[in-house]
């Protein structure tokens, strides 16, 4: 098992470690200061509990066709995917949902398969998937060391007056029932990512401002046809609020709006695995095209990713390693026949 140093430690070597300073970027501005010594999210680089800071995420798949919203919980997530499920009825999505603090999960989904993206992109966080069953298809990948340990199905059943496979969610408590019952490691274990933080973030107390040269990024629409997803930005929040089916997206849980300080657009093309619709990302690709979005503006970038559960890395025109901003991020993956039908204004 990995023993992690705390990730302020980890930041501090990796902020010495790099030939640009952000605090010598022009684009970046201070927005607060702060000497305490705390635990940083990986996944945020926010604040977090001490208590948690090995813990590993779950990461949720969620249903997004129209007849499950509205969502319960993923306002909570800390990251969050929004995948294509299925190039059948309108290239349909679903939502992967990353989080860190699970145990205050008081009601997450609703829950449904899993494919093989979800598999690998849970496996470069070390997260443990949460999802009910899947094709034949992910069989060959929840072998492997990495992807095995993972929950399916056996999460609560809500009474919603839905049909049945609207009605599954992790609710208090499962979580903790099931680590007892599987004996799965809570903490970061053999797998773990090669590096404490995920992303690099922002040196605390600053952000990256990218209107003196980004493309100006007001809305972003993804070329989703089924759920029509959009972004759009909120200068009150300074983040990017999600719709879908022309709506804002909120929590039925508490009313809070699902939103990002950060967005993650991977161009990545797929393989057709049978007649009736399933499909896989190619994610284990070099220097692919893409975009980073923040505080209203974006730029072009290019992400990594050398193996399944390997880390995918961002990375800035000039090369360098993408560093974003700290608090929640959205990353989605488009093939390249809808790449030129993002719209970015």
């Amino acid at each position: 098992m990995r023993l992690k140093k705390s990730f302020m430690a980890a930041a501090a070597a990796a902020i010495a470690v790099l030939t640009f300073s952000l605090a010598a970027d022009p684009f970046t501005t201070t927005v607060s200061a702060s000497a305490e010594e705390t635990c940083y999210s990986e996944l945020t680089g926010e604040p977090i509990d001490s208590a948690i800071r090995d813990q590993r995420p779950v990461a949720a798949v969620v249903d997004n066709e129209s007849i499950s919203y509205p969502h319960f919980g993923t306002a909570e997530g800390d990251v969050v995917y929004e995948l294509i499920n299925s190039t059948a009825n309108g290239y349909i999505t679903r939502l992967m949902v990353l989080v860190k603090d699970w145990a205050k999960i008081t009601q997450l989904g609703s829950i449904r398969s899993a494919r093989n993206t979800n598999i690998m992109l849970a496996g470069e966080w070390n997260a443990v998937l949460c999802h009910d069953g899947g094709p034949y298809f992910v069989d060959s990948l929840f072998a492997k060391g990495y992807a095995a340990q993972h929950f399916s199905g056996g999460f609560s059943r809500v009474n919603n007056g839905k049909a049945t496979e609207f009605t599954e969610y992790i609710m208090t408590g499962n979580l903790e029932e099931k680590f007892n019952a599987s004996g799965f490691s809570r903490t970061y274990n053999e797998y773990a990512p090669e590096r404490e933080s995920h992303f690099l973030f922002a040196e605390n107390g600053t952000e990256r401002d990218l209107s003196g040269y980004g493309i100006p990024a007001g809305s972003i629409q993804l070329p989703f046809p089924h759920t029509s997803s959009a972004l759009t930005y909120n200068a009150q929040t300074m983040t990017y609020d999600y719709s879908a089916y022309g709506q804002l997206h909120t929590d039925a849980e508490d009313g809070q709006v699902l939103t990002f300080k950060n967005v993650l657009i991977q161009k990545c093309d797929y393989t057709t695995l049978d007649n009736h619709g399933y499909m896989v990302y190619n994610v284990v690709q070099e220097n692919m095209p893409g975009y980073y979005i923040t505080n209203g503006s974006a730029e072009k970038i290019t992400w990594t990713k050398s193996s399944e559960n390997g880390l995918t890395r961002y990375f800035d025109e000039n090369g360098q390693e993408l560093v974003i901003n700290r608090g929640k991020t959205y990353i989605t993956l488009v093939p390249d026949s809808m790449w030129d039908s993002i719209v970015i204004q």
